[in-house]
Formats: C-alpha cells, sequence, structure tokens
C-alpha cells in the first residue's frame, strides 16, 4: 500500500506568482488580476471586469524537489444560450520551461450570459482539486500556467517538497497590451496564445495586458503600463476601436499620443513597440461595429459581423486600414524625437494571403494555428537580431 504524500501547503503571495498586478483575497482564497484595484475602480463595463480577471499569462512559479503538486481553484465557466459550449480552462505544467502535465477543473462558479437581452446569471460551485504527479526527482524550476480565458480563484497550493526561492531567470520582463487576439482568444491552452508562445522563443517573461474587447485606449490601463516595471513594451491598437465603433479619425491621434505619453512617463527610454491591426476581412474597409450573427448561432456556430457602412469612413469613421495608415504616421513623426519607439504593421503578422490558408474561424479570432504563426512572425522581427527587441537595443 503506497503512503500519502506528506504535503506542505504554501500560502499563495505574490512571491510565487508571475504575471499579474494585483492579488484579491477572497472568501475562499485569491484571486490572480491582470490590472491593479484603482484601474479596477474605474472600469466602466462587465466585459473589461471579466477579461482583466481571466489569467492570460498568469502562472505559479517556484523551485523544488517535489514530485508531486496539488492545486485547488475556483473556475468561473460562461455559458452563452444558444451558442457552442466552451471548453473547459486549461492548467499547463512545466518543468524547467518543458510542459509536463495539463489539466482542467471540469465544474466551478458559472456565469450564464445572454448576449440577446444583456443579462448574466450567477451559480456559484465547487472547489476542485488539480494534481500533477510523476515528476522527477531533483531540485527543478516548476511553473503552473492559469487558464488564459477563464477566471480562477487560487485557494490552496500544496506540494509533497517545501518550495524554494526561484532562481532568477535573467530574462527581461516584456509588457504587452492588446485585444482578444493578444488575451489568447480562440488558442487552445495557455502557453499557446501568440504572446505566451513569441515570449518564449524570444526569452522574455510575459505580462499579457491583452483584454477581449478592451484595448480601447483606456487612461487607466495606460497608467498601469506607466506604473508597472518592464524592460520591453509593445502596444497592439485598432480592432477593438473599429469593433466597438469606439471613436473617430479626430479622436483616435490624440488618444494613441495621450496613451503612449503615459507610458513613457514611467518609461522615458524603454524600447516601446506600436504594433497595427492584422488582417480582418470583416473590417478592413467596413467600419463597426460588429455584431454577432445569430443566423450562424442557431446553426450552433460562432461568428461575427460588420455593420457599418463603408461610406461612412469619409466622415471618419475607422477601418483597419485607415488605423494601419494612421498608426504608421503618427508613430513615423513621433520617432523623430523618440528613437525608442517602433512600428510593426499588423499584416507582416497575418494578412491576406495568410488568411486565405488559415481563416479566422469566427472572422475575427484566430485559430490555435495561426496564434503560432503569429507568434512565429513576431519573434522573429522583434526579438531577432535586427527589431526593436533585440539584445543590442535594449
Amino acid at each position: 500500500m503506497n503512503a500519502l504524500p506528506d504535503w506542505t501547503t504554501t500560502p499563495i503571495s505574490p512571491d510565487v506568482l508571475r504575471g499579474a498586478l494585483d492579488l484579491e483575497r477572497t472568501e475562499r482564497g485569491v484571486l490572480p488580476h491582470r490590472l491593479p484595484a484603482q484601474a479596477r475602480e474605474q472600469i466602466p463595463d462587465g466585459q473589461l471586469a471579466m477579461a482583466e480577471s481571466q489569467p492570460s499569462g498568469v502562472r505559479l512559479a517556484f523551485r523544488t524537489r517535489a514530485t508531486a503538486v496539488e492545486l485547488d481553484v475556483v473556475a468561473t465557466k460562461r455559458v452563452y444560450p444558444g451558442a457552442p459550449r466552451r471548453p473547459d480552462g486549461v492548467y499547463e505544467l512545466l518543468v524547467d520551461g518543458h510542459l509536463a502535465g495539463r489539466a482542467s477543473a471540469p465544474d466551478g462558479d458559472t456565469l450564464t450570459i445572454d448576449l440577446a437581452s444583456g443579462t448574466v446569471r450567477a451559480r456559484p460551485g465547487p472547489v476542485e482539486t488539480l494534481r500533477f504527479t510523476g515528476l522527477a526527482d531533483g531540485e527543478k524550476d516548476i511553473e503552473i500556467w492559469l487558464p488564459h480565458d477563464e477566471t480562477t480563484e487560487l485557494v490552496a497550493l500544496r506540494t509533497d517538497a517545501p518550495l524554494l526561492t526561484p532562481r532568477p531567470s535573467g530574462r527581461p520582463v516584456w509588457l504587452h497590451h492588446g485585444s482578444s487576439i493578444s488575451h489568447g482568444s480562440n488558442a487552445a491552452t495557455p502557453t499557446g496564445t501568440w504572446p505566451a508562445l513569441a515570449a518564449a522563443h524570444g526569452g522574455a517573461d510575459l505580462i499579457n495586458l491583452g483584454f477581449s474587447g478592451s484595448a480601447l485606449l483606456d487612461p487607466f490601463t495606460a497608467r498601469a503600463m506607466r506604473d508597472t516595471p518592464g524592460d520591453l513594451i509593445s502596444v497592439k491598437i485598432g480592432i477593438n476601436l473599429v469593433n466597438h465603433d469606439a471613436m473617430r479619425l479626430r479622436a483616435f491621434g490624440p488618444a494613441v499620443h495621450g496613451f503612449l505619453d503615459t507610458i513613457r512617463e514611467g518609461h522615458p527610454t524603454t524600447p516601446l513597440l506600436v504594433v497595427s491591426p492584422i488582417h480582418c476581412p470583416i473590417h478592413e474597409h467596413t467600419p463597426g461595429p460588429s455584431a454577432t450573427d445569430y443566423s450562424a448561432m442557431g446553426e450552433g456556430r460562432l461568428r461575427f459581423i460588420a455593420t457599418g457602412d463603408p461610406a461612412e469612413t469619409a466622415a471618419g469613421k475607422l477601418t483597419l486600414t485607415v488605423i494601419r495608415d494612421e498608426l504608421a504616421r503618427l508613430v513615423g513623426e513621433r520617432a523623430a524625437t523618440d528613437p525608442h519607439l517602433h512600428h510593426l504593421d499588423g499584416l507582416d503578422l497575418y494578412n491576406g494571403t495568410d488568411h486565405a490558408e488559415l481563416p479566422l474561424p469566427d472572422d475575427l479570432h484566430p485559430d490555435p494555428a495561426t496564434h503560432r504563426r503569429i507568434a512565429e512572425r513576431f519573434a522573429s522581427l522583434v526579438f531577432g537580431d535586427k527589431g526593436p527587441f533585440a539584445m543590442k537595443n535594449r
């Protein structure tokens, strides 16, 4: 009969957490946040509140001789009536940077979100225990990446050997902000989002501030980036401004300037990269807002459509084509006095030819293979020898 492990329980604190900007104490444990408390007080809608609590890029990190690890969690499941069931979030355990296990929490709190009526119903659920066993003996660095798209309360962390302070990684901290594409929508795993893959390729420690539906040049997001230590910074701007129909061309340029000015207050000489939108056919020449295609939902598919009129671009409505041109112009002008500011055309990451081969499944978000392609191109263009994040430019 096998003896039960002699468990060591370690409090979940910022000392063992990477990629989060805040840790909220809850009745059951702790909840990682990707925006600080002051920013959360200014969030205007439930979409961003939900997105920033989904721990994309957040991971537990520690050094130990343990061969078994248990993590108690409460995951928040989202249900959209009429839409296909969402897959359970994935937790990935890495040993010395290599995948060694995956797990999911099959139950938890449930949010039922009716897109047609805008109503939300909440149902509390149980604590689930995730187990990773059979790990090799000997000291090793372990990371447990939390689901990129599933809010997760952390209740308890147990190991069959004590935890040690991790060794310094020596990797630069990369602070990235973007939309649902950066958040990881339609990626299959937390290490499979394009920022996580690009960080692995580029040898960087990621802080992912990609927020589904919420890359809207919010000043509180810029202040959070200003106040967060980072060695490399990138901001991916465009798609949410179009699909929310959030502003016109007259407001767009000053809003970008203000966002970058705020970041520069805290990071005056840090390499700062502005990335324009990847190819998205429904919004290349058609303004927003985007809308759910309910006819497709009736067939069990989720897809989006553009509801604007292309003729309205003459009155200042934004399309992806307009935004790309304006960002290239704006960054070019600023770079004359800011040698550490750089621009990357999103079409260099994913363009019309790529779309013909790897179409966006819901007409808005990339699938796992496309996340990999975007990551590989970003790593080559940005972290490569001639890129703005190359060692010589840091």
